[in-house]
């Protein structure tokens, strides 16, 4: 199996076959996606790349909140956390009720969850490590 993007275990060590990991998506080689399916990926992608939606989607993947909610919790002003969450919900990211004259927002897809999860739990272990003598962040 080619390492690449979600391709590590523990560690950062490459997976290998099924059962050789905590994440093995794909039981043995697949077809490439199509060039639409890749662009769509990259916009999400690209959406999460600002800390603050980031911090967005992570802070709904714990639970369903409003704007002021999360404006609290991730110490950001109303207005920005609002346009945020515009351009999550127009990328099907995150998604939104209406409770009353609240607005609660939520992520309902588990494969969202998972994949931010994943990757701020990956980078959260990383920092707990001990760094490797002749890896490029102990230059």
């Amino acid at each position: 199996m080619a390492a690449g993007v979600g391709s590590f275990g523990r560690a950062g060590e490459p997976l290998g076959r099924s059962g050789d990991g905590p994440y093995d998506p794909v039981p043995g080689p697949s077809p490439d996606p199509s060039s639409d399916v890749l662009a769509e990926a990259a916009a999400a992608f690209g959406l999460l790349a600002s800390p603050a939606r980031l911090h967005l989607v992570w802070a709904l993947s714990q639970g369903e909140s409003d704007v002021s909610g999360l404006a609290q919790r991730v110490g950001g002003a109303l207005p920005a956390v609002s346009q945020h969450l515009a351009k999550l919900k127009l990328a099907g990211l995150v998604r939104s009720r209406r409770e009353g004259r609240r607005v609660v927002y939520l992520v309902d897809d588990p494969q969202v969850v998972a994949v931010v999860r994943l990757m701020v739990g990956q980078l959260n272990e990383r920092r707990d490590l001990p760094l490797r003598v002749g890896s490029a962040a102990a230059r």
